[in-house]
C-alpha cells in the first residue's frame, strides 16, 4: 500500500489533463482525477495562486506561472462528491510552464503539510508544458520504504 507503481489514466482523461495544461498556459492548472469504477473523470480546479499574491506578497512570493493553490472549496467539492458516490481519489495533476515535469520541493510540500502524505495511496501528475505544447506527463507516489516521492510508470490506455 501506498508502494511505488504503475499509473493507468484512460485516454479521456490523459487528453483532457493536456488540454487544461494548454488552456491555462502560461499559468499553472491544477485539477483532480477520480476513478469512479468504469472511468477516470477529471475535475478541474481553479488555481488561486494570484489571488493569494495578491493578498499576501510575502507569503506568496511566487504567481501562478510557476506556482499553483488549488481552490479549497472546489477541492472538498471533489472529495465530497466521492465520497458520497464511492469513488476513489485516483491522482492529483499541475502543470509546470516552460519547466520539466519533476517533483519540486513546493510540490512535496503541497502533498505532505504535516510531513506524511494527506493522500498516500493517491498519484501526483506533472505536466511539461512549452508553448502551449505538452511535453511530458510524469506521475510521482509515495514510497514508504524511501519516505519520499519516486517516479512511477504513467500508461495512457483506451478505456478503463
Amino acid at each position: 500500500m501506498g508502494e511505488p507503481r504503475i499509473l493507468n489514466l484512460s485516454a479521456d482523461a490523459w487528453e483532457e489533463i493536456e488540454r487544461h495544461a494548454i488552456d491555462c498556459f502560461p499559468e499553472e492548472c491544477c485539477g483532480v482525477i477520480v476513478h469512479d469504477g468504469p472511468a477516470d473523470k477529471v475535475r478541474r480546479l481553479r488555481n488561486i495562486q494570484n489571488q493569494l499574491r495578491a493578498l499576501d506578497p510575502a507569503t506568496y512570493p511566487r504567481d501562478a506561472t510557476i506556482a499553483y493553490a488549488m481552490d479549497a472549496i472546489e477541492f472538498d467539492n471533489v472529495v465530497q462528491e466521492a465520497e458520497r458516490s464511492g469513488a476513489k481519489i485516483k491522482a492529483f495533476y499541475h502543470s509546470h510552464p516552460d519547466h520539466e515535469a519533476y517533483f519540486s520541493q513546493e510540490d512535496k510540500a503541497f502533498a505532505m503539510p504535516f510531513g506524511e502524505p494527506i493522500y498516500p495511496d493517491t498519484a501526483q501528475i506533472v505536466v511539461s508544458i512549452y508553448d502551449r505544447i505538452v511535453r511530458r506527463i510524469a506521475a510521482y507516489a509515495w514510497s514508504e520504504d524511501k519516505k519520499d516521492f519516486v517516479e512511477i510508470p504513467v500508461n495512457r490506455s483506451g478505456c478503463l
